[in-house]
Formats: C-alpha cells, structure tokens, sequence
C-alpha cells in the first residue's frame, strides 16, 4: 500500500512564470507544477525542497 499523500501543495494563486518557466509565486518549475498532481509522496517533498532552495536564491541575489 502507497503511502499518503500530506504534502500540502505549495501554489499560493499568484501564477506567474519568470523567464526560466519558474514560478514567482511557489517557485515551482513549469515541470513540477504540471507533475503535482500525479506525485507520491517522496515527489512531493523533494519538490517542496526544491521551491525552498529556489526562493532563498532569489531572495539573496
């Protein structure tokens, strides 16, 4: 049996992709929003990791 899904999505409904296909809401890449839906678990998080490393570049550079 698959584990559950509780990784809570990241989108915060400001939908907007950079010029890098990367959003300037959730910063996710156009690829990780479109796989969300059909991501397990493990996905999910290294996806939510992934958002995090993004934001902190942006907001240092």
């Amino acid at each position: 049996m698959a584990a559950p899904i509780t990784t809570p999505t990241p989108c915060i409904r400001q939908c907007t992709l950079d010029s890098h296909d990367v959003c300037i809401g959730c910063f996710r890449t156009l690829q990780e929003i479109t796989c969300w839906s059909s991501a397990d678990e493990q996905t999910r998080q290294q996806i939510v990791q992934n958002t995090k490393r993004r934001k902190q570049a942006r907001q240092t550079a």
